[in-house]
């Protein structure tokens, strides 16, 4: 699912060596902070919804969470980060849409048992509602094989860099009251909302057990294409 769109500014990160592997973050630990999160849904209004995969993979020396970069000459969203996703098809739970788009992104299995809970809803600027589903991988039974018609690049994010403060900038000429926008940073450069936002409430909610909203933060005016 796409969520958030490169800019010249700030959302150019490059490959540097791998960080120390961060927290340890246990599949028990992140399902019992998730489980205990009380997440807010958004209603259902007739508006596109759609589910994305915070999918967590593991070895030996630490816990990893997948993240994507899609091809630049889609027809829409060209270049954008995104998590694994997409729509949620007739019939279908958020749960099993986001199992269904990570197999079909990235040739990662996982079963629904896998899922140990969503997040808040978030509704972009492009008419979405997005329910972030956190599915814990483990070991992979086989190599990560992306789909080239959806995805350029595959990140392989250590829990040292999902566990990092976001920044919060004031929205230039905007009215007063009007919320920062979040910027969630990332090997030398950032990303916003909704993708940043969503990995910085996972950060809140599964590494730290905290409460923490992202929907009211201000969007990019480039997250509603």
């Amino acid at each position: 699912m796409d969520l958030s769109t490169p800019s010249p500014r700030d959302e150019d990160p490059t490959e540097p060596p791998p960080p120390a592997p961060g927290p340890d973050l246990t599949r028990e630990d992140c399902a019992a902070r998730v489980a205990a999160f009380d997440r807010v849904a958004v209603p259902d209004s007739g508006a596109r919804r759609a589910a994305v995969a915070l999918a967590l993979i593991t070895d030996a020396d630490d816990t990893r969470l997948l993240l994507t970069r899609r091809p630049p000459k889609m027809r829409a969203h060209a270049g954008q980060f995104a998590l694994p996703g997409g729509s949620i098809d007739p019939g279908e739970s958020p749960e099993q849409a986001a199992v269904r788009e990570l197999a079909e992104e990235l040739g990662v299995r996982a079963a629904e048992r896998d899922v140990l809970g969503l997040l808040d809803d978030y509704v972009t600027r492009s008419g979405f509602v997005i329910t972030p589903v956190v599915v814990w991988v483990g070991e992979l039974a086989a190599p990560i094989t992306p789909n080239p018609d959806e995805v350029a690049i595959v990140f392989e994010v250590t829990m040292a860099e999902v566990d990092v403060d976001a920044v919060f900038e004031p929205v230039s000429n905007a009215p007063a009251g009007t919320a920062p926008m979040l910027r969630w940073p990332f090997r030398g450069g950032a990303m916003h909302a909704p993708t940043g936002a969503i990995i910085h409430q996972f950060r809140e909610v599964a590494i730290h057990g905290r409460s923490t909203r992202v929907a009211g933060y201000a969007q990019p005016d480039f997250a509603s294409r």
